[in-house]
């Protein structure tokens, strides 16, 4: 049984691959990421299906920035229906409803996470935000957006609009680990490179903040002493402006 072994050594490369060859673009979203703060701006991260993981997983989280908006739309998640939030994510007109909804604006941060980068709404919010004057980092895998044509009318991809990519460095389906005995792969990768790659990006930014001299708002852990404390303060700053707090 070396198929667990196969797989953790698969993401342990893939995340020493990012590590070598994403470097300058994670810098650059640090970069990013702080001056938006440090100029009173805010940063947004929208992902469908499972790329909505990533979208949570740098909010409210120990060790996190504090001003980051993320767009939870139920029916683009996998709570309400999976097989559902795939139509919807396909669905060009939906992105201004959220756009308008979350009140995104000129100079703020748009993060938008897609392992395909080809489907409707995710487009549509690149074009969208590119358009309303919005910085635009897109987190995608480059092999699998390579594999397939958009689903878009405009006939491009996320990476096609962004101004900053971030690879995840995963294959065309995302699954990793082959079984051709029942045709297929399993064992999928974007989440847990994502994790890394938003996660390093966040501790770039604090990197920076702290150097231009500027003190940034990071979340406590709730389950060390004092952390409700420190959360408390930042909840009631922030709770009327972001939507999810």
């Amino acid at each position: 049984m070396d198929k667990p072994g196969w797989y953790l050594n698969h993401l342990i490369a893939i995340l020493e691959k990012i590590r070598d060859t994403e470097e300058n673009k994670i810098e650059e979203c640090a970069r990013i990421f702080a001056k938006a703060l440090e100029d009173g701006r805010d940063i947004f991260l929208f992902g469908t299906g499972h790329s909505h993981m990533l979208a949570e997983e740098v909010f409210y989280r120990a060790g996190g920035l504090v001003n980051l908006h993320p767009i939870l739309e139920s029916a683009l998640m996998l709570h309400a229906s999976a097989s559902g939030s795939t139509e919807m994510e396909r669905l060009p007109q939906y992105a201004e409803i959220l756009f308008d909804s979350y009140e995104l604006k000129r100079g703020d941060v748009l993060v938008l996470i897609s392992n395909s980068g080809r489907n409707g709404v995710c487009v549509d919010m690149a074009l969208l935000a590119k358009e309303r004057g919005l910085t635009v980092i897109a987190l995608t895998s480059l092999s699998h957006s390579a594999a397939g044509a958009s689903r878009h009318p405009c006939g491009k991809k996320l990476y096609e609009l962004a101004d900053v990519v971030l690879d995840n460095m995963g294959c065309p389906g995302d699954a990793s680990v082959p079984f051709p005995e029942i045709g297929r792969n399993v064992g999928a990768t974007s989440t847990c490179a994502g994790a890394a790659i938003l996660n390093a990006v966040v501790a770039g930014s604090v990197e920076r903040m702290l150097s231009d001299g500027f003190l940034p708002e990071v979340f406590c852990s709730s389950n060390v002493d004092g952390g409700d404390e420190i959360n408390r303060i930042f909840v009631k700053k922030y709770k009327n402006k972001i939507r999810s707090l």
